[in-house]
């Protein structure tokens, strides 16, 4: 089902992106093959054998606004460049300077490596050997099209990348945390724990036999997230869930064992902060202790409460994979 969901957003948004990238194109949004006026200021005199000429770039708001079709302001001066070759000039704003819309896209779709505004432009300088610091000028732009649908597919592949480095990243702490986990079970340590927690657990998940190696992975499970030890954690959960299933007669059907579960780790109770948490804020993180802690507390209050109400409920008690699969009488 969450496939179809997943696939329904993704054709959604493409069909979404589709329709604003048309009325661009109908609407001429970025004014492709229109020069936008300019006025170069020179630091020095204007000469035409130098390679790269530092340049002020001016832009008149009043022209901006036209051509554009925009009512909001700009900056009026901007740093650049201007580089003069065989093949012709061009203007190359200074590098992740700040810009107005619809400028910054176009520059975010024409420059993406060196992020400056850049294109041909056209003047006339002063002839004789006047000294010009000053000249006007038509800059042009590359041609933007199909913005959204390009910003989508960016998208999806940045974020294929960063699942298999997450994917490949993992693989390691599952490896580890997976052998240790199978050498506590053969060396009988689960079995102590679940007997040692049993009394607490055997009320959240009557479901679960006693002395059944579930409860002590699901205890294994629940200290990894209160330590904070989100990457022990998912191994542990994965665990718990794979022996809960074994007692599930209903394969496509969770239990609510396996419901209750998700849920506590979805509120996932924090004594000890992330360490992801404390490797960005550092030593800041203490002054969010007490906030995290009320917070996944109160989540956790939240989560089992609606659980056990809900596995209550004759709707969901009727699909409950425990109770539909009891002989009759």
């Amino acid at each position: 089902m969450l496939n179809y969901i997943w696939a329904g957003l993704i054709v959604f948004s493409l069909v979404f992106a589709l329709i604003y990238d048309i009325r661009d194109l109908n609407q001429d949004t970025y004014r492709n093959g229109q020069p936008l006026p300019v006025t170069m200021h020179f630091e020095e005199p204007y000469d035409a054998s130098t390679r790269r000429l530092p340049v002020h770039v001016h832009i008149n708001q009043t022209e901006f606004q036209r051509l554009y079709g925009v009512s909001h302001d700009v900056d009026s001066i901007y740093a650049g460049t201007l580089v003069q070759t065989l093949d012709g000039r061009q203007l190359q704003f200074a590098k992740d300077v700040s810009l107005p819309e619809p400028l910054a896209t176009i520059r975010s779709m024409t420059s993406k490596r060196e992020n400056d505004l850049r294109g041909p432009v056209s003047f006339e300088a002063a002839a004789g050997g006047a000294a010009v610091t000053r000249v006007p000028a038509n800059l042009s732009f590359a041609r933007v099209r199909f913005v959204k649908l390009t910003a989508i597919t960016q998208a999806a592949l940045d974020f294929a990348q960063t699942a298999v480095t997450i994917a490949i990243g993992l693989i390691g702490v599952l490896a580890l945390w997976m052998g240790l986990l199978r050498i506590a079970e053969t060396a009988g340590m689960i079995h102590l724990l679940v007997r040692f927690a049993q009394p607490v657990f055997r009320r959240l998940f009557p479901e679960i036999p006693k002395d059944h190696p579930a409860t002590g992975l699901i205890i294994l499970n629940l200290s990894a997230n209160v330590l904070g030890l989100g990457n022990a954690a998912t191994p542990l959960g994965i665990r718990a869930m794979e022996s809960l299933q074994e007692l599930n007669p209903q394969k496509d059907t969770a239990t609510n064992s396996m419901v209750l579960l998700l849920a506590m780790n979805t509120a996932s109770v924090q004594i000890v902060p992330p360490s992801l948490l404390v490797a960005i804020m550092g030593l800041q993180v203490n002054q969010l202790f007490f906030s995290i802690l009320l917070t996944t507390f109160f989540s956790l209050i939240i989560a089992v409460v609606t659980a056990k109400f809900l596995q209550r409920t004759k709707r969901f008690k009727a699909s409950d994979p425990l109770l539909t699969n009891q002989p009759e009488g």
